[in-house]
C-alpha cells in the first residue's frame, strides 16, 4: 500500500484552516467528534493571520502611533522625527505577532486532538475527498465543512504587467516604501493599506471607481475619514476608472482621468472573491453562484447533507468572526444540538485613522426600504474623553424604530470605534431600546458616554 492509498475514516473534516476552519474543528473536538484539518500550508489561521487582518492591523498600529508622535506636538510633547526600521518592523510583524499567534494556534490544536493534514483537499464523492500535495490519502467522512475562504479579486480587463503591481498579500510582506504609490480601490483594503505606506512615507494617490470612499457605507461615516485621507494622501480620485497599466522602466504607468502619471508600485485592492475553485464540488450536490458562491442554508448546510460551508466561500460579508460564528453553529449542527447563524448584527470595521464600524440597520438601508426610523447622531466635539485625546472627529449614530425605541443600527467613527462597536451589536442581539442605553451608567470621561449621549437625544 502505498500513501495515496491510505484511507482515513473521520467524524468531520473541515477543508481550511482559517478562522471559519479551526473555529469548527475546535469546537467538533470539543464536542467529540474525531476532527480532520486539510489545509494547503498546514497551518492554522488562514488569509486573516497571515495574508490579512492581523498583519494589517499590526502595521496601522505601527503607522497610528507614529501619526500619534507627530500630533503629540500639538499638546507640547515633541518627540522627534520617527525614523523607519524596515526590516525590524518585518521581523516583529513575522514572529512577534503572526508568528506567536500561529504558535498558540497549533498548541489548541493539539490540546484538543485536532489533527491538521497539509495538502490540497478534492471532493470525489459526498463521502470522501482525497488530498493532494505532500501527504496524499484518501479520506471518507461522516460530515465536511468547506472553509477555503477568498483571494484577493484582479482588477477587471487588466492583467498585472509586473511584480510591481501588488495585491494586498504582497503589499503586507512589505518588499519596500515605495516614493510613489497608487492604491486602486477605495474600499476597506486599499484606505487600510494607503493609509500604512503613507505613514511609512509613500506618497498616495487613491483611485476609486463610484463617487465616494467605502462605497455602501453610511456617508456621515464615511465624512470624518474621509478628510482624514484628503490629508494623508497626495491625491484621491474619485469616478474614476484605471484604464491601462503599463511598465515604464523601473516605473509603472497608469492611464486613468486623462492622464498617464508614473508610479514605482501599484496597489490593486478591489475586494475579494470566494476561493472555491478546484474543490471538486461538480462530484457532490454542492451549489455554487455565479461568483462560486456556495449556497447554504441557516445552519450552514449545503444542498448537499453530509457537507456545511462557512465563512468567506459562502458571500458576504466576508469578515472573520462571521466565519468564527459560522464555524461553531456548524459543530453544534453536526453535533445533533440546535443551533442556526441567526444573529441579526454582524459588526464590519475599518481599521483607518480615524475608525469606521457599524451594525445593524443603516440609515441609507431603511430609506431603501421605505421603513420610518428615528435618527440619533452626537458629535464627539462634545465628548470630553475626545477632547482630552486631542481627537474631536468622531461621530455616533443611533439608527431605532420610531415606535418601540429599540435600538436597529449603530454607527461609529472615531478612535477606538472598533471596540465601541460591540456595545451595539449587543444592543441590537439584545433588542434593547435608546432607552435602555441611555438609563445605563456609562463610565465618564470615556468614548462609550457617546452612545449614551446619543441614545438621550431621542428621548427629549
Amino acid at each position: 500500500m502505498v500513501m495515496g492509498d491510505l484511507v482515513r475514516e473521520v467524524d468531520v473534516v473541515v477543508v481550511g484552516g482559517g478562522p471559519g476552519g479551526y473555529s469548527a474543528a475546535f469546537r467538533c473536538a470539543e464536542l467529540g467528534l474525531e476532527t480532520l484539518v486539510v489545509d494547503p500550508g498546514k497551518r492554522l489561521g488562514g488569509a486573516c493571520l497571515y495574508e490579512g487582518c492581523i498583519p494589517s492591523k499590526a502595521l496601522l498600529h505601527v503607522a497610528g502611533l507614529k501619526a500619534e508622535a507627530e500630533r503629540a506636538k500639538e499638546f507640547g510633547l515633541d518627540l522627534g522625527e520617527p525614523r523607519l526600521a524596515l526590516d525590524s518592523l518585518r521581523k516583529w510583524k513575522a514572529e512577534r505577532v503572526v508568528g506567536r499567534l500561529s504558535r498558540g494556534l497549533a498548541a489548541v490544536a493539539r490540546a484538543k486532538g485536532v489533527e491538521i493534514v497539509g495538502g490540497r483537499a478534492v471532493f470525489e464523492d459526498s463521502r470522501g475527498l482525497r488530498v493532494d500535495g505532500e501527504e496524499p490519502q484518501k479520506i471518507r467522512f461522516k460530515h465536511a465543512v468547506i472553509a477555503t475562504g477568498s483571494l484577493p479579486s484582479p482588477l477587471p480587463g487588466i492583467a498585472g504587467p509586473s511584480d510591481r503591481v501588488m495585491d494586498s498579500t504582497a503589499a503586507l510582506d512589505l518588499p519596500d516604501v515605495p516614493e510613489r504609490l497608487l492604491v486602486i480601490g477605495g474600499g476597506y483594503i486599499g484606505l487600510e493599506l494607503g493609509q500604512v505606506y503613507a505613514a511609512l512615507g509613500s506618497a498616495v494617490t487613491l483611485v476609486e471607481m463610484t463617487d465616494g470612499l467605502l462605497p455602501g457605507v453610511d456617508r456621515d461615516l464615511v465624512q470624518p475619514l474621509a478628510r482624514r485621507c484628503e490629508k494623508l494622501f497626495t491625491a484621491i480620485h474619485l469616478g474614476t476608472k484605471v484604464a491601462e497599466l503599463r511598465p515604464a522602466g523601473a516605473r509603472i504607468e497608469a492611464r486613468f482621468a486623462g492622464e498617464t502619471p508614473a508610479f514605482d508600485r501599484v496597489l490593486v485592492a478591489v475586494g475579494r472573491r470566494a476561493q472555491t475553485d478546484g474543490l471538486g464540488l461538480e462530484a457532490t450536490r454542492v451549489r455554487r453562484d455565479a461568483r462560486g458562491v456556495i449556497e447554504v442554508d441557516d445552519r450552514c448546510r449545503t444542498h448537499d447533507p453530509r457537507i456545511y460551508a462557512v465563512g468567506d466561500v459562502t458571500g458576504e460579508p466576508m469578515l472573520a468572526h462571521r466565519a468564527m460564528r459560522q464555524g461553531k453553529v456548524v459543530a453544534e449542527v453536526i453535533a445533533g444540538r440546535p443551533a442556526a447563524f441567526d444573529n441579526i448584527a454582524v459588526p464590519a470595521v475599518v481599521f483607518t485613522d480615524p475608525e469606521v464600524a457599524w451594525c445593524g440597520l443603516t440609515e441609507s438601508e431603511a430609506g431603501r426600504q421605505g421603513r420610518a426610523v428615528k435618527v440619533a447622531r452626537f458629535q464627539w466635539a462634545a465628548s470630553g474623553r475626545a477632547a482630552t485625546l486631542g481627537r474631536s472627529d468622531g461621530l455616533t449614530k443611533l439608527v431605532v424604530d420610531p415606535d418601540s425605541g429599540r435600538v436597529l443600527g449603530v454607527g461609529l467613527t472615531g478612535p477606538g470605534a472598533g471596540e465601541l462597536i460591540a456595545e451595539g451589536a449587543l444592543a441590537i442581539e439584545a433588542a434593547l431600546t435608546a432607552e435602555d442605553l441611555a438609563a445605563t451608567i456609562h463610565a465618564h470621561p470615556t468614548l462609550s458616554e457617546s452612545l449614551m449621549e446619543a441614545a438621550e437625544t431621542l428621548l427629549r
